[in-house]
């Protein structure tokens, strides 16, 4: 028997929020539980329910999206997925830093939005190669972020070539195939590199790489 993930919709555009809530419906992997207007009522939401992902989105009144991704992480067992129109960079690195799972735009189509879900609901977090992309290219122009460097001696060669396959959007089958080693390889050593940083996802591994920071 199937058990569906339980979702919510946070959203302060009625037309998105229903338009999202309509299209995820109609997938039996999913039951969307409530919407709601804002990150305030999604983290109260959380607290009080189980929810396996809350579907965020970025500019909200009374909290937006990357706060609430902080106070659901912290009070919750929730994985807060960011769902957006806007890709600014400091919305990027403040929802990784608060522990966001997922960062998708929302024009995506349903499956990739679909896919993305299903993949953070099994412990993959999720995001976006445009993103990524945006992110590189910001910090290759900021000098100051240019000048920290990763300690490659804290890691081995295996570790360090993950991280790179990491920073590239790279999936664990992905990186296994690529390696020729098995996915539970790949998961030992990914949970290694966090061990070494103190990072809690591979999101945040992708962005130490590219950086030298730890967000």
């Amino acid at each position: 028997m199937l058990v569906a993930i339980k979702l919510i919709i946070a959203d302060d555009n009625s037309f998105i929020r229903e338009g999202l809530n309509i299209i995820l419906s109609t997938y039996e992997e999913f039951e969307v539980l409530v919407l709601v207007n804002d990150g305030d009522e999604a983290v109260e939401y959380c607290k009080n329910h189980d929810v396996d992902i809350a579907l965020l989105d970025v500019r909200m009144p009374r909290m937006n999206g990357v706060e609430a991704t902080k106070q659901i992480v912290d009070t919750t067992g929730t994985k807060p997925v960011i769902l957006t129109t806007f890709d600014d960079d400091e919305y990027i690195l403040g929802a990784i830093k608060n522990g966001a799972k997922g960062y998708l735009l929302k024009n995506n189509d349903p499956e990739r939005i679909r896919d993305a879900l299903k993949s953070v609901y099994y412990g993959t977090s999720i995001i976006q190669d445009e993103m990524l992309d945006k992110l590189k290219s910001s910090l290759s122009n900021n000098e100051q972020v240019a000048e920290v460097k990763i300690d490659t001696s804290l890691f081995t060669k295996r570790e360090l070539e993950i991280m790179a396959f990491i920073a590239k959007g790279y999936s664990n089958k992905e990186i296994a195939e690529h390696m020729y080693i098995s996915g539970g390889t790949v998961a030992n050593y990914i949970t290694t590199i966090l061990g070494k940083t103190g990072l809690k996802h591979r999101t945040q591994i992708a962005v130490y790489y590219l950086t030298g920071k730890v967000y």
